[in-house]
Parts: C-alpha cells; sequence; structure tokens
C-alpha cells in the first residue's frame, strides 16, 4: 500500500475554550490560558479570527487574520515580553 500526503504538514494546536476572561489554547497535551489582560489581540476579535491559529513550527503559534505572533515561552511568562504595539 502506498501512502500519498496530500498538502502540507501541520502540526496540532487548537482553541479549547474562549471566555469573558481569555482563550484557551491546546497543543502537544497542554493547554495554555491567554487572558485579555495579557494577550489584548483576543479580546475583540471574531471568534473565526481565534480560532484559526496555526503552529508552522513547534511551539510557535500564528493568528494570519490577526497578525499575532507568539510562543510558548511568551505565553508562559509574558512579563518578560512587553507589548510591541498599541491597541486601537
Amino acid at each position: 500500500m502506498n501512502l500519498l500526503t496530500v498538502g502540507k504538514d501541520t502540526l496540532d494546536v487548537e482553541v479549547s475554550h474562549i471566555s469573558t476572561h481569555g482563550v484557551w489554547l491546546l497543543t502537544e497535551n497542554q493547554e495554555f490560558f491567554l487572558p485579555y489582560d495579557e494577550f489584548p489581540w483576543f479580546q475583540d476579535a471574531k471568534i473565526r479570527d481565534i480560532f484559526a491559529v496555526e503552529q508552522p513550527r513547534r511551539g510557535h503559534f500564528y493568528w494570519r487574520n490577526l497578525d499575532v505572533d507568539l510562543t510558548i515561552e511568551m505565553i508562559k511568562n509574558p512579563h518578560r515580553f512587553p507589548l510591541r504595539s498599541q491597541m486601537s
């Protein structure tokens, strides 16, 4: 039997929950909470844009429609990575 891969390989990542307090991101059997006060880009975003997360490399997450790039290190230690943009 031959197995043919169609399309590009993707790493597993998903948004598991959205609440009034933040977003939960599930990847590799780990779940991370992204509170809006630390990750304000998600607070007023459209739900479909929050769910459209990609993992181009292990531990690196990208929301194309929101132009947000985060790593596991940034999520675990947001105080070490001050916000670089102003929210309007």
